[in-house]
């Protein structure tokens, strides 16, 4: 079987929001918070799977988030020609993943039959529910389909040789983690499902949830199908920069290494 490398390109953060925006009936409420926001790359050899684009800055300064590297950067930095990629993973639509899907002009996107449904689908008239899509993102995802780009899949779907992804649901309908094998074992990409690690060693749920008990599940499902607690990686947790190396000085805070040893543990 395949082993992969995973990078992890922190395009933007946000250092205003406090723990009481972040988790439900959180007992310091007022205390900051940093919410940073990470898209990936996976490799194996030659071979390149990008997963999630990133956050339009646009979008992102309207929302209180300062971009750090926009990802066609980060991909170049990689030594990735966005133009040659074909292959892109979106664990869900909301719209700090999807914000430079016209840098990657030869891809095929592939992504959850349930979350097109829910983002195209009734329960958009509610504000709750579609705060944190982007209408004309959607739209894109629709032209994407018809134009036989984006590939709809079930819940259990296996990517490449050492690649399968896995619906989990809770923080949208439609959201997926990744099981990941690397050289150190099968290593969750836990995208959205986990924020933070926080919400994983207390057992909390993040604030912006579709379903709280599928958010909770998922916990138990990221567990099952990871090597330890220690091969999990959240989505937007700051820690991460503690935990894994960048790929170099030049990098440091921007582009990290995330399937090596974590220094927290094995």
């Amino acid at each position: 079987m395949k082993t992969w490398e995973i990078y992890a390109i922190r395009h933007a953060t946000n250092d205003t929001r406090t723990r009481g925006v972040n988790f439900i009936s959180d007992p310091d409420p007022m205390k900051p918070l940093v919410l940073d926001f990470f898209c990936w790359v996976l490799r194996c050899g030659r071979e390149v799977i990008v997963v999630d684009t990133g956050i339009d800055p646009e979008t992102g300064a309207k929302n209180g988030h300062r971009q750090i590297m926009p990802p066609p950067e980060g991909w170049t930095a990689l030594g990735i020609d966005p133009a040659q990629v074909t292959t892109v993973l979106l664990t869900h639509a909301h719209y700090d993943h999807l914000g430079y899907l016209d840098a990657l002009p030869k891809a095929r996107f592939y992504m959850q039959a349930e979350e097109m449904a829910y983002v195209t689908g009734p329960w958009m008239e509610k504000p709750t529910f579609r705060h944190a899509y982007k209408a004309d993102e959607i739209a894109r995802l629709v032209h994407l389909l018809h134009d036989g780009r984006l590939h709809l899949h079930g819940r259990e779907f296996d990517v490449a040789d050492g690649i399968s992804a896995h619906w989990v649901g809770g923080h949208c309908a439609g959201q997926e983690v990744l099981r990941i094998r690397t050289q150190r074992g099968w290593v969750v990409l836990a995208s959205d499902a986990l924020h933070y690690y926080e919400e994983f060693e207390r057992g909390i749920p993040f604030t912006v949830a579709f379903n709280i008990s599928d958010m909770m599940a998922a916990h138990d499902r990221i567990r099952e199908l990871a090597d330890s607690d220690n091969h999990v990686l959240p989505a937007h947790d700051p820690r991460l920069l503690n935990h894994y190396p960048a790929i170099s000085p030049e990098m440091e805070g921007r582009i990290l290494r995330l399937d090596p040893v974590p220094e927290i543990g094995a």
